[in-house]
């Protein structure tokens, strides 16, 4: 059985107004440019998403039903169908288990849950942890990223992890090319339908090349087109054209965590016209030294 989820997938920003609040139009255009240009499926309200700023019900409830009525509306017309996976995390598991009931009320086709950031817990905590959100009856992308977390999901307890029912895959930002390839050779191995995708720009296509399945990409808020054309290039064996587009786009890689995320392509998505504004306290926008390398990024890059 193929992985549920594979392909290219959008960690979509959150556009902010002049005066601080929820761009919520900006919003709308963004996810329509996102299925317009090709897109495999959208991951909204993740860290990208500077979800821990969104007011819970005003704000995070009106992006999920603006994301979920442009995309159904979007399948409807053109006769496909587009993955949301609305984020789903929390450092509170009663919080990620609600979270990730939304997402099953409002139809997405998956919950995107990060390991429990700020409490430290153990190897058996996060397995506890995703054992309760696994109950809810919808898909599970498992999100592992140490550097904001604080702690690593080993490969040992993912393995324990994607034998409950509903794990559908692993969005991997630990930056350990080795680990992710563990968890291909250790769990995608023996469940095809498990999905690995890269939560790092730069390692998607190294990623793809060991036999994962995309990536959760940060720069195709700006660059979908691009993003979509590299990871199914390189999933459809085309290595010399994913190739060549993963290096043309390798500046920006870069340059799009220059100065943390999502404040460098939120900068980034202003230059090029597209909805983004200013991020939320306690993120700032980029230093001017920051604003530099990612102009220039964009240029070198043909991105503008």
């Amino acid at each position: 059985m193929a992985a549920l989820f594979r392909g290219a997938f959008t960690a979509m920003i959150t556009p902010m107004g002049s005066d601080g609040s929820v761009d919520f139009e900006g919003f709308r255009k963004n996810v329509k440019f996102q299925l317009e240009s090709g897109i495999t499926g959208l991951f909204p309200l993740g860290t990208t998403a500077e979800t821990p700023t969104l007011d819970e019900d005003g704000e995070e409830d009106k992006i999920v039903d603006i994301v979920m009525t442009e995309t159904r509306s979007y399948e409807k017309a053109r006769n496909v169908k587009i993955p949301v996976v609305l984020g789903a995390g929390s450092n509170n598991t009663r919080d990620a288990v609600r979270y990730t009931e939304r997402a099953k009320k409002a139809g997405a086709a998956g919950a995107l849950v990060v390991t429990p950031y700020y409490n430290k817990p153990s190897q058996e905590g996060i397995f506890r942890h995703f054992e309760a959100v696994s109950r809810v009856g919808v898909p599970i992308i498992v999100y592992n990223i140490q550097g904001r977390s604080g702690v690593n999901i080993s490969t040992e307890t993912l393995l324990r992890i994607a034998a409950l029912p509903n794990i559908a895959g692993v969005k991997e930002a630990s930056g350990n090319i080795n680990q992710m390839m563990d968890v291909i050779a250790l769990i995608k191995s023996k469940r095809p339908d498990f999905s690995v995708l890269s939560g790092d720009d730069v390692l998607t296509l190294p990623l793809v090349a060991c036999g994962g399945d995309g990536v959760v990409s940060v720069v195709s808020n700006l660059a979908p087109s691009l993003i979509s054309e590299m990871v199914n290039s390189a999933l459809n064996g085309d290595m010399t054209k994913a190739r060549s587009l993963h290096y043309r786009l390798l500046p920006f890689f870069k340059a799009a965590f220059v100065d943390g995320n999502p404040s460098s392509i939120k900068y980034a998505m202003n230059v090029k016209g597209l909805a983004a504004g200013k991020p939320r306290l306690p993120l700032v926008e980029p230093t001017d030294a920051a604003k530099k390398v990612i102009e220039n990024a964009l240029k070198e890059c043909n991105l503008i």
